[in-house]
């Protein structure tokens, strides 16, 4: 909700919600809490908010003018000439026009000679917050402002923030070619066919993770950390290998660079700050599958949960498309990989604290190319309060120890209402200790035994081997109560 706040000679309206993550085209990051008692007292008291609001909130300005012009936000071609001189007679009015002219240090350094020109510069400058309040200001105060990006300002640029920030009416957004549209131009690849992700300014690898097994080309835009040699390497430890790399450094500047590259060997060479990467699939992408064998698997000391079992475990897990998923006591991640067949554009973490059944794991997700499979190798549950929270949970190991408790106890506090767990137990102690804790926490609780057999040869012919016959205990969080 807007909170109206009238200092003298002015009206504004403040909006005190957080500026989103996804300011991330400027690797900006901020959190909010809401101000104390004291503050709001102050507030009421006399009308002012306090000193820290002021100088830390967003405030956006209600106009004192009829109509003010709405910020334009003119994008310029990726690569192009900058400048007056480069610009269209419609271009050069909208300059012509200005009162203010915003843009980052280079691009106002080639405006900085324009004839003519009468608007005053003001750099781009982070954080963005006092920069997106003053530019509401001036506009409240009937000034024309003129902002210059490169490329789409919607395409993974300052557009978007600033709508978000300070509403569709205040913004009026030109577009140019974006550093997509030009690197497609280069290779002659429909663009509308490109999974598109910004790794400029994020540490998320999570999109690229879920992207790689698409089977389309990616376009990345990295950063002087997230460099393609990097993004290269990431993807090469997870067994993705079947893509063909070109990286376009300095785009459209006389000495711009182009390499085409195996992701083996841009991982071998190093480059520039500010990358377009194009990642182009040369053959279909390793998928696991369900009802993986153990054949195609690195197991150790066959520590591998049956494929009767992992059937009927997802089935009870119902795990969806965006899910985090854990897998606890992950063996050699048979069921942390068929996850991963079912959420496929979430992320599933492989917990086991054996190294060399960690070690397994890597192996069979590289096997795969199974890159949203993260290995955590640690005790639980002192290794899971740093995992992300997750929707869906299989218990496959572990709960026939002292810590046994504490990790349900971790893991149904964790859980949000409506997500689901599922404990496999072979012994009657551990199946008789999860139904009681679970049935504790009134949560609805289901549970199936599987007994299976196979077949194996005897005596030239075939008979029917039992395996252990395992318990499911799958428990669903209520929407309210509970852990």
């Amino acid at each position: 909700m807007k909170k109206q706040v009238v200092l003298p000679g002015i009206a504004f309206t403040e909006r005190p919600e957080p500026v989103d993550a996804g300011i991330r085209e400027t690797g900006e990051q901020r959190s909010e809490s809401a101000p104390p008692a004291a503050a709001e007292a102050m507030l009421q008291a006399d009308g002012w908010p306090p000193m820290a609001d002021m100088l830390h909130s967003l405030f956006v300005f209600e106009p004192t003018t009829p109509e003010p012009a709405p910020i334009t936000v003119l994008g310029l071609d990726c690569g192009g000439a900058r400048g007056p001189a480069a610009l269209t007679a419609e271009q050069r009015a909208l300059l012509q026009e200005a009162d203010v002219l915003c843009g980052g240090k280079e691009l106002l350094a080639a405006f900085e000679d324009g004839d003519g020109l009468k608007a005053r510069p003001l750099p781009l400058t982070l954080p963005l917050e006092p920069l997106l309040s003053r530019l509401s200001q001036m506009r409240a105060a009937g000034e024309r402002v003129l902002l210059l990006a490169d490329g789409d300002p919607l395409f993974f640029g300052i557009g978007a923030t600033l709508v978000r920030q300070l509403g569709a009416e205040a913004v009026r957004l030109i577009p140019a070619v974006s550093s997509l549209q030009q690197a497609c131009a280069r290779l002659a690849l429909p663009w509308h066919k490109v999974v598109c992700l910004s790794l400029h300014g994020r540490d998320d690898l999570g999109p690229l993770n879920a992207a790689s097994s698409k089977g389309a080309p990616l376009c990345i835009l990295t950063d002087a950390r997230m460099t393609p040699d990097v993004l290269a390497r990431h993807l090469l430890d997870r067994g993705v290998d079947w893509f063909t790399a070109w990286i376009f450094e300095r785009m459209g500047a006389p000495d711009e660079a182009r390499h085409q590259l195996s992701l083996a060997e841009t991982a071998c060479r190093t480059f520039g700050p500010a990358c377009t990467l194009l990642l182009i699939p040369g053959e279909h992408p390793r998928r696991p599958h369900l009802g993986l064998d153990a054949e195609e698997l690195a197991v150790e000391g066959k520590l591998i949960t049956k494929k009767p079992v992992r059937a009927a475990a997802l089935s009870l897990l119902r795990v969806g498309p965006r899910h985090v998923v854990w897998d606890i006591g992950s063996g050699s991640g048979a069921v942390a990989l068929e996850a991963a067949v079912l959420a496929h554009e979430g992320r599933v973490v492989a917990v086991e604290r054996s190294a060399g059944r960690a070690m397994s794991i890597q192996e069979n997700r590289r096997r795969f190319g199974a890159a949203i499979l993260d290995v955590c190798l640690g005790q639980a549950p002192e290794c899971l309060p740093s995992l992300p929270d997750p929707q869906r949970v299989f218990i496959g190991g572990g709960l026939s120890g002292e810590d046994a408790e504490d990790i349900l106890g971790h893991v149904c506090h964790r859980l949000p209402p409506g997500g689901r767990l599922v404990a496999s137990c072979v012994l009657l102690d551990t199946f008789c200790l999860c139904r009681r804790f679970l049935e504790g926490l009134g949560w609805p609780l289901e549970i199936m035994q599987g007994q299976a057999s196979e077949a194996r040869e005897l005596a030239g012919d075939l008979h029917l081997a039992a395996l252990n016959p395992v318990f499911l205990l799958a428990a669903q969080k209520p929407a309210s109560g509970g852990a």
